[in-house]
């Protein structure tokens, strides 16, 4: 070893074991109750050793459902299971009263308590509820991993004979669960001390930590760092006696671990033979037991044979009455037969009312579920509702109250349902009249639209006929206004036209007169014309001439300008009047 690699620690070959830490394989874990619970759904009770179990919580099995192979039925099966259920409650300080008659047909409220008194040797705070106790115990055990399913209307009525040994299979699974727990609280190791000088830590062993590992490591620092100051770079002696240190240590605590697994082997082993042991002793009390009760059957068989034998002796019969007796026995054993049989068939035939009545039962939760469901739709649960006016129409299933009570209830329910149906007649009956009459008038409204909805027809009818008339009509009035505007535009034109005229009329007319006054002014200063005539006569007689041809002129002009005006208006008149 050199000294680079002397001085990491780290890069150590082998580890030790840390002496100073406790050793978590061989000791006993807590467990909780939920715990010992859970595992306990993977171990077979005493009425169950060939049977295979599969849990809901692990990932085999799922939500198989599994068929109970005990005999529950069989007669001495169930006496055997009550005497360990008797045995039980009696070792353990049950408060109730254990007999074997209560035990072969307990009542509802015995049971619950059976069953409190079992789980709560798995859990001290455990109380049953006050309310759905019929749900809450199947789905306890349906919680602690019990593999089979027990039914909800089974709690109504456990001590039946077709329930009752269901139930008692599951009280005692539910025991050999308690039986399991204590054992596994009460495991112990054998040898503590194996385990001072382990410590397992995610399944490994640490070597490198304690006492032995630390000393051995100083004398091989010591020598090794003697050595570097006497000038040595290599450390090959100390590095193998260093290893073959280590590699004995090792091989001791691999001995150590092998027998700590040996040891867990023997503890289990014995825990095994302990319940074992603990089984074959109760057995073999009861087997005592049994041969007791059995020898004490026989004493007192014997002391009546010997007491028969002496009244045999004592009496004296004749050959006559002894076949008498013989034919009465006879007769006595062949009705005890026929009564056996009539019982048998009585047996058979309550066994049969009973399962009738379990059905009938049934049918009767499913029918009061649904009146109850009913009952909400129609707002008549709770009381307080708004159709319930304060009645309860609740209808609780109680099977313990008798007959006449349950007739009570009914008849109860049944008056206020009648009550309540008869008002609700009554205004169905008025609705329904209200219904006619609201019928009859829409019937009616009906007829009226449809009267109007005629009417309106034939109004659309004239608005079209009038439409096309208004078109018509408007089609003539452009073409008139056409024609209008053409004689308006043509009367415009001969307007301006006789406007032209009558202008150059008048300068026609100016310039005449100028040329006249002209003419008359040369003839008037020419010395040598003499006019027959005055001057100012002929003057006058010109202009007259010429005014009246003027204002012919002007009245005729003025007379078509007013006709075109009065056309123009009568026009303008029409059209505002379309």
């Amino acid at each position: 070893m050199n000294r680079a690699q002397s001085s990491r620690l780290s890069e150590m070959p082998m580890r030790v074991v840390d002496s100073n830490r406790t050793s978590m394989v061989y000791t006993t874990p807590k467990r909780s109750v939920h715990n010992v619970i859970f595992h306990t759904v993977m171990h077979s009770t005493i009425f169950g050793a060939g049977m295979p179990r599969n849990s809901s919580i692990g990932g085999f099995g799922g939500s198989e459902k599994l068929k109970d192979v005990r005999p529950l039925h069989d007669k001495a099966f169930v006496q055997q299971c009550v005497r360990q259920l008797s045995e039980f409650l009696s070792e353990n300080g049950f408060l109730g009263s254990v007999s074997t008659k209560m035990l072969q047909s307990p009542s509802t409220k015995e049971f619950l308590k059976m069953f409190e008194f079992i789980y709560s040797q798995l859990d001290n705070t455990f109380q049953l509820p006050t309310s759905k106790v019929e749900e809450e115990v199947p789905r306890l055990l349906k919680d602690m991993g019990y593999p089979f399913a027990i039914s909800k209307s089974s709690m109504y009525s456990v001590g039946a004979p077709h329930t009752w040994p269901l139930v008692l299979g599951a009280l005692i699974w539910l025991i050999d669960t308690v039986k399991i727990y204590w054992c596994m609280s009460r495991e112990e190791l054998l040898f503590s001390d194996f385990s001072d000088d382990m410590n397992i830590d995610d399944g490994q062993m640490n070597i490198e930590d304690g006492p032995e590992y630390n000393k051995m490591f100083l004398d091989y620092t010591v020598e090794t760092y003697g050595k570097y100051l006497q000038g040595a770079d290599t450390f090959e002696d100390e590095d193998e006696v260093h290893f073959h240190k280590l590699s004995k240590n090792s091989l001791k605590r691999i001995q150590k671990m092998e027998l700590q697994a040996d040891l867990k082997k023997l503890q289990s082993f014995r825990s095994s033979m302990e319940a074992l042991k603990s089984s074959m002793e109760a057995k073999a009390l009861e087997v005592t037991d049994e041969q007791e009760a059995a020898g004490h059957q026989l004493e007192s068989l014997k002391q009546e044979q010997e007491r028969l034998q002496v009244v045999l002796k004592n009496q004296k019969f004749t050959p006559a009455d002894v076949e008498r007796i013989n034919r009465e026995k006879n007769e006595l054993q062949q009705t005890i037969s026929s009564l056996s049989k009539s019982l048998e068939e009585a047996e058979q035939h309550m066994w049969n009312e009973e399962i009738a009545v379990i059905k009938a039962k049934e049918k009767a939760e499913l029918k009061l579920t649904e009146y109850h469901k009913l009952a909400r739709k129609l707002k008549l649960i709770p009381a307080s509702a708004e159709n319930a006016c304060g009645h309860d129409y609740e209808i609780r299933a109680n099977l313990e109250i008798g007959p006449s009570t349950m007739v009570q209830y009914k008849t109860q329910v049944m008056v206020r349902l009648r009550d309540l149906i008869g008002n609700v007649e009554e205004e169905a009956s008025q609705l329904t009249n209200q219904k006619l009459s609201v019928e009859e008038s829409i019937e009616q409204v009906n007829c009226n639209l449809l009267d109007k909805s005629n009417d309106l027809k034939q109004l659309r009818e004239n608005i079209r006929k009038l439409d096309q008339q208004v078109e018509q009509d408007m089609e003539e009035v452009a073409r008139d206004e056409q024609k209008w505007a053409e004689e308006l535009e043509s009367l415009e034109n001969h307007r301006k036209l006789l406007e032209k005229n009558v202008n150059i009329g008048h300068d026609k007319a100016v310039r005449e007169l100028k040329a006249a006054q002209q003419q008359y002014v040369r003839l008037s200063v020419r010395p040598s014309v003499r006019l027959s005539v005055r001057p100012s006569v002929c003057l006058s007689v010109c202009l007259s001439v010429l005014k009246r041809a003027l204002s012919k002129a002007t009245e005729e002009d003025t007379a078509e300008l007013r006709r075109l005006q009065d056309m123009s208006k009568a026009f303008i008149a029409k059209a505002q009047s379309l």
